[in-house]
């Protein structure tokens, strides 16, 4: 949609002129928190329609309509002296718990920074801002667009280990965990909140009263340690409908001992998508026994979350490929989920489904926690005809795993649908064991299917060497006729 590009390039190349705004981090997270206030403004303004004697957390000076909302209002060095000594340091300041929107706001704001040196340019960003109605359904449509744009910019601006999970990728996860209205679900890094909007969706579907929605709006948590993402997630959320987002915490998941979570703390599905490739900060890791000890954060989501399923529970998840192949601690860990999970399919994505933001392969995890594992199944996920790879104007699609669910079939009754394919294979829990614990297992339908056999390979090594010889021997000749002609 060129409207809603255009909209957020505008508002970037207004930031890019202020002197304060010189990283995309820092324009995100300024535009972060400003997209907040306006959206929560709105949503005040129907809640003031639709509830009697509603009445705002915020006082009336800090609210978007009295500061921000005329186009002709306070700008300049008065915008900015408003921001910098009273909006900002009043709305970290703002009395409530965690469990009310005036707690949720704080906590949104406690490291929120106003970086723009210019209240002019500010004012035009505003007033930009102020061209969207966030109640009437094609601007918050047209945001939905906005919103992934900003997740693209922040992913372009992030470190290692965060990235922005395709929508086709949460959707098909959260499609096959199939939460249910009245169950409980957690994404522990819930980064800017895809999977828990997708989550969210996927009930709504099954509601059909007011209580239900209510059970909607209770029935999930998430964690978040960063605080951009954070902020993201919050605003996503109350683009969702969802009023009071309580269950969102801004904090590090890993930093609570494993022993502490309590079975009061367990939930029926998990879905998530860890940071990896990064490292944790020193110490985290002493919050986990030692023999499942690493500072790799994917590998001790991995553990966390089978602490935290209900006996029974399910749950779904993105890892690196460098979980199922390692060895050492990543083995005791792999172990430790096939002898208490049943981790019953792996779906292999091709290189390419986090591009531009990272290369490393990723696989679809899928386990119940209880029954040990039989037998695992392998989906290879492949390109859709004609395509090598996928990229930021051609992203991976939900009609591409449409295979996959035709195939999928029913845990209920041990999956017995299933069948082998040119895609799917199954190895039983033997193999895995004499394999020393290896999830790494290629595609035994695929013509390339590793190194091949010695018997073969040999004769064929020992040619090849012989063709060099040659080739060196016939090298060696015609540079010695040719020094010998120019004497």
């Amino acid at each position: 949609m060129p409207h809603v590009s255009n909209l957020v390039k505008s508002i970037q190349d207004i930031m890019r002129k202020d002197p304060g705004t010189y990283g995309d981090a820092q324009r995100l997270e300024q535009l972060g928190w400003m997209f907040f206030l306006k959206i929560f403004d709105d949503r005040e303004k129907e809640l003031e329609l639709i509830r009697d004697g509603y009445k705002s957390p915020l006082p009336k000076h800090l609210r978007w309509r009295e500061w921000a909302n005329d186009a002709e209002g306070i700008t300049g060095e008065a915008l900015l002296d408003f921001v910098n000594n009273t909006l900002l340091p009043k709305l970290k300041a703002l009395s409530g718990g965690g469990d009310d929107i005036g707690g949720l706001i704080r906590m949104v704001f406690e490291d929120a920074n106003n970086y723009m040196k210019s209240g002019t340019a500010m004012r035009q960003v505003i007033n930009k801002i102020n061209g969207i109605d966030f109640n009437a359904s094609d601007d918050r449509h047209m945001f939905g667009d906005i919103y992934e744009k900003l997740l693209r910019d922040l992913q372009s601006a992030g470190n290692a280990g965060e990235f922005y999970t395709p929508r086709a990728v949460t959707q098909f996860i959260v499609d096959q965990v199939n939460p249910r209205l009245g169950e409980t679900v957690l994404d522990p890094a819930c980064g800017t909140g895809g999977f828990l909007t997708c989550v969210i969706e996927h009930l709504r579907k099954q509601a059909r009263t007011k209580d239900d929605e209510q059970t909607i709006h209770h029935c999930f948590a998430g964690i978040e340690k960063k605080h951009l993402p954070h902020v993201l997630c919050m605003t996503n959320l109350l683009l969702h409908g969802i009023d009071v987002p309580s269950n969102v915490r801004h904090d590090n998941t890993l930093a609570t001992p494993l022993i502490a979570w309590r079975p009061s703390d367990r939930t029926d599905v998990i879905v998530t998508n860890p940071p990896f490739g990064g490292m944790e900060e020193d110490g985290v890791e002493q919050n986990f026994p030692a023999e499942v000890r690493t500072r790799e954060t994917a590998d001790l989501f991995l553990v966390l979350i089978m602490r935290l399923l209900k006996p029974g529970g399910r749950a779904g998840l993105v890892l690196p490929d460098g979980t199922l192949f390692g060895e050492g601690v990543k083995t005791r860990i792999k172990q430790k989920l096939l002898e208490d999970c049943n981790l019953h399919t792996i779906v292999r994505l091709p290189n390419g489904v986090f591009n531009p933001y990272t290369g490393i392969r990723t696989n679809l995890l899928f386990f119940t926690k209880g029954p040990p594992t039989q037998e695992v199944w392998y989906y290879e996920h492949p390109y859709p005809p004609g395509a090598k790879s996928y990229n930021k104007g051609k992203p991976i699609r939900i009609e591409e795993f449409e295979p996959e669910k035709a195939w999928w079939g029913k845990e209920s009754d041990g999956f017995k649908q299933r069948a082998e394919n040119e895609h799917a294979w199954r190895v039983p829990i033997e193999q895995i064991k004499a394999g020393n614990w290896n999830l790494d297992l290629k595609n035994p339908h695929s013509p390339d299917t590793g190194p091949g056999d010695v018997d073969h390979l040999l004769p064929e090594y020992e040619k090849l060497l012989a063709q060099i010889a040659e080739t060196r021997t016939a090298l060696k000749r015609e540079l010695q006729a040719a020094l010998t002609a120019t004497r």
